[in-house]
């Protein structure tokens, strides 16, 4: 086997064991044949002879130092061994240093005419110099994998997946006794390990570079709260006295976490200061103890300061983050900072789990609640506000008077809640918005990834379409099959089509691999596959593609309905934000269940599921709870025992028109199907 020979630096005796020999009987490509590295190679006469009997022929070594000295017996430290490299001449001082095998500058210099003739240099073989360009990189890689800086790092990464706090400050101690050279990444890690171990209720799950999820075991945690909270400060007080360390995010993070576990959250928060004034950009995580120390501690006006500086920063705050400061303020009676929150929100969050449902409930059964609120308004400015704001709240205050009347509900096929008859708005979605958002899309990563596969999309898309629907084929032919099912999407095709008010055939999406693979090409799925081809309802989106862009994008465009059960809530939606998305997700969204009697579609609702706060001063608040396809969605209903909504000697009289206008329709209804039979 004849194995190319290159040049690099020879690899440490310490890592030589890690090194594989070939046999004796592997034969060496004569010196003509072997291509000597650019300006560094040593002269012909320099390279010893492989009829050594002693010689053992080296791996292809990126770190070894020459081509000679892996054909060498190894020589003395005095340097007297025959089989020596001889020692460079040294450098006229007037004349430049030579350059890097790699500088562009030498490309056009003349070539060496003492080489031999058959020689090539790198220069004259790409392919060569950058495979021994790899090479090196990677034996640089594994040399500082086992040095033991990198050895520290690999078991401090073990000790954060495990939340073994006990074994990482071990090897903190050995470190600083074998004088260890310590970096960021080995502090934060340490830190981190120590904040988890001090508060681990709210600490981050995750390591400082959120690349896994700790698997956190208290059990092998033999590190007390207090023991945990003194080993961090004393390994940061160590960290800021190493001049070449400058703290990042995660080391104030994981300090900020350590102070709030000491009921210090001021020293948390001028923590997060500092990180601000350094100009390192603070996370929402980096806010968590500061704010939840204020709240934790009743302190209402601090806890809106770090809210305040959040907003300032463009941080935008989590349900965690709401339900803290709801808890705070509504224990502390404040009504106008509840109501604030509960609209901060509706657009933020729109469906709450149930331990915030637990908060927003307490706060309407509470007395401070009862005492506030407008016995009388001006029904007229009321409607002019929701209309101004687009539907579904409008933002004055709280209305009305007296207790409140809270309760579960659910909602019908209209919207109508079931408890107090209130029926719920359809929120519009400004087309300006929708617009704004169809051109945000192309900007993502993955359709950057795929610039010109993606543009051939849409110059399709422009001549083919609109569409009044987009079908996710790969996720309706997956659902409750363990094969791809063809005769499952032609199923849902033909039910999307007969609910389309133009019968219009939907658009169909798939992966070209979907279309090249066994079961596409059974007979009677390839008769379904060339029909979709005819009608020209069928693009396949290429290799190396992700169908959802393409899916997404269309429907976006066309502003038609999408047919999925995906969720839509990896990392790749992540991006799209947390305002626009859900809302337009919610209306366009057609999901699917399937059973015996066939596919059953369920069409967006005709109302927004969102907090919605009626123009009588009601409220109802959507929940988690339910999926609105087997289980009817949770909501709570919140109203006045006594609404007067009297001003100016004008009564309101909408609501009751609602109820009389509904009595009416029903009472008409049988008169209208004995006209029909007739």
């Amino acid at each position: 086997m004849n194995m190319p020979l290159m040049a690099g630096s020879l690899r440490p005796p310490h890592l030589s064991r890690s090194l594989r020999f070939f046999s004796v009987a592997h034969s060496i490509k004569p010196l003509s044949s072997v291509p000597p590295p650019p300006l560094h190679s040593p002269s012909p006469n320099a390279i010893s002879s492989t009829n050594n009997p002693n010689h053992k022929p080296w791996f292809r070594d990126p770190n070894s130092q020459s081509i000679s000295q892996r054909h060498s017996t190894p020589s003395n430290t005095n340097g007297n061994s025959t089989n020596a490299i001889k020692a460079r001449p040294k450098q006229n001082s007037k004349s430049p240093p030579s350059p890097p095998p790699f500088n562009r500058s030498q490309q056009n210099a003349k070539p060496n005419n003492t080489k031999p003739q058959n020689s090539k240099t790198s220069d004259d073989n790409p392919s060569s110099t950058q495979q021994q360009d790899r090479m090196s990189i990677k034996a640089r890689r594994k040399e500082h994998r086992d040095s033991p800086a990198g050895v520290l790092r690999y078991e401090l990464d073990q000790c954060s997946k495990h939340g073994d706090t006990a074994r990482a400050l071990e090897l903190y101690d050995q470190a600083l006794q074998s004088k260890t050279p310590l970096t960021l990444q080995h502090y934060n890690r340490l830190l981190y390990l120590c904040s988890l171990t001090s508060a681990p209720t709210t600490a981050d799950v995750t390591n400082p570079e959120n690349s896994s999820t700790a698997d956190v075991t208290t059990e092998k945690n033999a590190v007390s709260k207090e023991e945990a909270i003194k080993r961090g400060f004393e390994i940061y007080k160590r960290m800021r006295e190493d001049e070449h360390i400058v703290a990042d995010e995660a080391a104030y993070t994981a300090l900020a976490r350590l102070a709030a576990a000491k009921r210090d959250p001021h020293l948390a928060f001028d923590l997060v200061k500092r990180m601000a004034q350094g100009g390192i950009p603070p996370k929402l995580r980096s806010y968590g103890p500061a704010l939840h120390g204020f709240c934790d501690m009743g302190l209402v006006d601090l806890a809106h300061e770090v809210e305040s500086h959040m907003d300032s920063h463009g941080i935008v705050p989590e349900e965690s983050e709401l339900a803290a400061l709801l808890q705070l303020n509504s224990t502390k009676g404040q009504a106008d900072q509840v109501y604030r929150l509960l609209h901060k929100i509706r657009p933020l969050i729109r469906q709450v789990s149930e331990p915030t449902a637990d908060i927003i409930q307490s706060w309407f059964r509470s007395a401070s609640s009862s005492s506030v609120g407008s016995a009388s308004w001006d029904p007229q400015l009321i409607k002019k506000e929701v209309t101004r704001r687009g539907g579904g709240w409008h933002g004055v205050g709280w209305l009305g008077a007296g207790e409140w009347r809270v309760q579960r509900s659910e909602m019908d096929g209209l919207g109508a809640c079931i408890k107090c008859g209130e029926r719920l708005v359809c929120i519009d979605i400004d087309p300006q918005e929708t617009e704004g958002f169809r051109k945000s899309l192309v900007s993502l990563p993955g359709f950057r990834n795929a610039k010109n596969a993606f543009l051939q999309f849409t110059k399709w898309l422009e001549k083919n379409g609109p569409f009044d629907a987009v079908i996710d084929a790969a996720n309706v032919g997956l659902c409750n099959q363990r094969d791809f099912s063809f005769h499952q999407v032609r199923n849902v095709i033909s039910e999307i089509r007969e609910a389309s008010p133009s019968k219009k055939m939907p658009l169909i999406i798939l992966h070209a691999k979907r279309l090249n693979d066994e079961i596409a090409r059974i007979p009677k799925n390839k008769r379904i596959i060339e029909s979709w081809s005819r009608a020209g309802v069928l693009y396949a989106t290429p290799p190396g593609s992700n169908d959802d862009w393409y899916w997404l994008y269309a429907a976006v465009s066309c502003k038609s309905l999408l047919v999925t059960n995906d969720e839509m809530r990896d990392h790749l939606f992540q991006l799209l934000g947390t305002s626009f998305f859900p809302r337009w997700k919610e209306k366009h969204q057609v999901r699917m269940t399937f059973s015996r009697e066939g596919v059953k579609l369920h069409m967006p609702p005709t109302y927004s599921i969102v907090i919605q706060e009626s123009e009588n001063g009601s409220w109802h608040i959507p929940t988690i709870t339910g999926d609105d396809l087997e289980t009817p969605r949770q909501w709570i209903c919140a109203t006045r025992q006594n609404i007067n909504i009297n001003h100016s000697n004008k009564i309101n009289n909408d609501f009751e028109n609602k109820i009389d206008d509904r009595i009416d329709e029903l009472s008409s209804e049988p008169a209208r199907k004995l006209s029909q039979m007739s």
